[in-house]
């Protein structure tokens, strides 16, 4: 069985919980509350995690680069793969997500998977919306989303 670790991260945008494994990224999720308690020891994947956290709301930092343990579908991991080249400051429709993965119809499903996505904002399920440009779910809130979105400077309907 494979250790996990759990920190907390205070962000502009509400309580993060973060979980890694020993080399990896498992977790990074929006919380109300420390509901586990965070581990001791705070291995190296997480204590990078935190501080590009920091430097992504100071507004320094625009790529994540820790390794992700992205433990989805095969459909779900390739969705979320391409969610991650999508560039800081930018968004793109579900449709347009679609299309990327070689499947133009999938639209729906692109949705079911960013809401199954696990690691938010590192994987950026919020830049992406519907194709007129307007905000569509977003697990996390429609108000992060609008938070988050306005912190890299992408216009919205």
């Amino acid at each position: 069985m494979t250790r996990e670790y759990i920190q907390y991260y205070s962000s502009p945008v509400g309580l993060i919980q973060c979980k890694s494994d020993d080399n990896r990224l498992i977790e990074v999720n929006f919380v109300e509350e420390e509901n586990e308690q965070a581990s001791l020891k705070i291995p190296s994947i997480l204590k990078e995690t935190l501080k590009q956290l920091d430097e992504y709301f100071a507004g320094t930092r625009t790529k994540f680069d820790v390794k992700l343990h992205l433990n989805g579908t095969e459909f779900q991991d390739t969705v979320w793969k391409e969610l991650t080249n999508i560039p800081y400051g930018e968004a793109v429709s579900y449709k347009t997500v679609a299309e990327r993965i070689g499947n133009g119809k999938a639209v729906r499903a692109i949705g079911n998977a960013n809401n199954k996505n696990k690691i938010v904002i590192i994987v950026p399920c919020h830049r992406v919306m519907g194709s007129n440009g307007k905000l569509v779910g977003y697990g996390g809130g429609l108000w992060r989303k609008k938070w988050l979105l306005n912190h890299e400077n992408i216009a919205f309907h």
